[in-house]
């Protein structure tokens, strides 16, 4: 987890001295959904996905695992998931709104669930977090 850590610190640094523009606040971005993962408490990306379901958020969730098109959630829907401070902490980190935080995790959150599971499958053990951040940097670099 050290290299991810070491990212996640430039990242959020290039984001504090003005990097919002570009793929720059996304990577910002994509990194702070991934610190979801990690610190879901809850096991990681299964765990995410039960939150998720257990929100209301179930089919959304469920087709962003599988092969098909991902279905959207609003920055409202992501507000009801993440209460309490951990979408203020993420605000606080990016100085920015809580209400922008929680759209942009609406926006990227699809995406990386879906890079995640690439067969229509939840992995099981743990998932390799830093390649996926690779995957999906580079995708967002396109």
């Amino acid at each position: 987890m050290g290299l991810l850590d070491q990212l996640a610190g430039q990242v959020l640094g290039s984001l504090a001295g003005g990097g919002q523009q570009g793929g720059g606040g996304q990577a910002a971005l994509l990194q702070l959904v991934m610190s979801l993962l990690q610190n879901n408490g809850q096991g990681g990306l299964g765990g995410l996905l039960a939150r998720l379901g257990q929100a209301g958020l179930g089919e959304q969730a469920a087709s962003w695992v599988g092969t098909g098109q991902n279905l959207p959630v609003s920055a409202d829907q992501i507000g009801q998931v993440f209460r309490g401070g951990e979408l203020g902490d993420l605000a606080a980190q990016l100085g920015i709104p809580t209400e922008q935080v929680a759209g942009h995790i609406a926006n990227v959150l699809p995406q990386v669930v879906d890079q995640l599971t690439p067969n229509g499958q939840v992995p099981e053990g743990d998932v390799d977090l830093g390649q996926a951040l690779s995957g999906l940097m580079a995708m967002l670099g396109k």
